[in-house]
C-alpha cells in the first residue's frame, strides 16, 4: 500500500490533452500538492526573451541558463510561478512564450538546471506533477504514471477556448509543431513512460479524465491480492 502524503503521479503528454486542468483536479480532489513544470520551462523562456536572448541560439540560451531564480507555488487551486521575485504567471502565457517555449526546452543546459528544480520540489512526495518527461526522466520511480493525449482538432478547440477565441486551425498547427519539437528533441523527448498508462482524453469530459487518474492514485493505494 501507498502512502498518500508520500506518492508522487507523473502525468505526462502533449499539449492540450488536459495535463493541466486534470492535474489541478486529481491534486484537489486527494489533497495534495501540484507542479506544472511546463510552466517551469515557460518562465525561463519569458525571462531570456524579457533579456533580450535569442531563444534559438542555444549557446547564448545555455550559457544564461543559471541565472533566472524560479519560485513554483505548489497550491493546486491557485499555482503560482515567479522569476526573480516578480510573478509571470499571466505573462508566460503570450503568444510570444508558446512560440518560444519548444527551442528554449530543447536546451540540455536548461533541462538539467530545471531537473534539479523539479526533484527538490517534489522532495518526499505527496504531489502531482505533470510535464512531459515526468515518468521517463524526473520521476521514473513514480508510483503512479499517465500518459495523456487527444485527437490534435480537439486539442486545438480546447487551447482555443481557453484563450480567448484563437484561430483554431493555426493553434493545430502550433501544437503539432510543438510535438514534433519535444518528439525528436535529442534530452529527454517526450515518450510514455514504462509502466505508464496510456489515457485518450478525447471522448471525455474533464470531470471524467480526473476521475479515472484518481481511480488510477486509489489502485496503487490499495492494490488488487
Amino acid at each position: 500500500m501507498v502512502d498518500l502524503g508520500r506518492i508522487v503521479v507523473a502525468v505526462d503528454g502533449t499539449s492540450g490533452s488536459g495535463k493541466s486542468s486534470t492535474c489541478r483536479g486529481v491534486a484537489e480532489r486527494l489533497g495534495l500538492r501540484y507542479l506544472d513544470t511546463g510552466a517551469m520551462f515557460r518562465a525561463v523562456t519569458w525571462w531570456m526573451l524579457h533579456h533580450g536572448i535569442d531563444v534559438h541560439d542555444a549557446v547564448a540560451v545555455a550559457a544564461r541558463a543559471h541565472e533566472p531564480v524560479l519560485s513554483s507555488g505548489t497550491e493546486p487551486t491557485g499555482p503560482t510561478i515567479a522569476v526573480d521575485g516578480r510573478d509571470v504567471s499571466a505573462a508566460i502565457r503570450t503568444d510570444e512564450v508558446t512560440r518560444s517555449v519548444s527551442p528554449v526546452s530543447t536546451v540540455p543546459e536548461v533541462r538539467a538546471r530545471l531537473l534539479a528544480l523539479q526533484r527538490e520540489i517534489i522532495g518526499d512526495g505527496g504531489i502531482v506533477v505533470e510535464g512531459r518527461d515526468i515518468g521517463s526522466v524526473v520521476w521514473p520511480q513514480a508510483e503512479v504514471k499517465a500518459y495523456l493525449t487527444a485527437d490534435p482538432a480537439a486539442r486545438a478547440a480546447r487551447r482555443a477556448l481557453e484563450e480567448g477565441g484563437t484561430d483554431v486551425g493555426a493553434t493545430e498547427q502550433v501544437l503539432r509543431e510543438r510535438d514534433r519539437i519535444d518528439s525528436g528533441r535529442a534530452t529527454a523527448p517526450l515518450v510514455q513512460a514504462d509502466g505508464a498508462v496510456h489515457l485518450d482524453t478525447t471522448p471525455y469530459t474533464l470531470d471524467e479524465v480526473i476521475s479515472l487518474l484518481v481511480g488510477l492514485v486509489e489502485q496503487a493505494q490499495d492494490p488488487a491480492p
